[in-house]
């Protein structure tokens, strides 16, 4: 299927405005994993009044995000993903959510399908 772009010029500089669906398969395609926008991931945690952020409520939400963006690269649903993880898929939306901190033998192997997954939708 043909990718449908418009063409435009500010300030001397030719753009091309596609539709974000089209941007995102061209991200997968190429293996790299660019948000568009913070739209379905959970937020990050705000900073305390001194700038600091709390560290771990940080790095699960951080992981979470990083998850969700590799998920939706490798077009896998969080159903398949958990399968091929060989975890539940209720545990994968609680690590997804943010709300539960998965033990570093389930991030490796949720890394590892993803990886996997990634890597032959690049040689598509």
């Amino acid at each position: 299927m043909p990718i449908v772009t418009q063409h435009i010029e500010i300030e001397g500089k030719q753009y091309v405005i596609l539709p974000a669906s089209d941007y995102e398969d061209l991200c997968g395609r190429a293996g790299e994993v660019i948000a568009l926008d913070d739209s379905g991931l959970p937020p990050l945690p705000k900073p305390d009044k001194k700038g600091r952020f709390p560290a771990v409520e940080y790095a699960r939400i951080s992981l979470a995000r990083d998850i969700i963006r590799d998920r939706k690269a490798a077009n896998l649903t969080q159903t398949k993903l958990a399968e091929l993880s060989g975890i539940r898929q209720e545990t994968l939306s609680r690590i997804e959510s943010g709300q539960q901190q998965p033990a570093v033998k389930t991030i490796e192997r949720i890394e590892k399908v993803l990886k996997k997954a990634i890597h032959n939708r690049k040689g598509k």
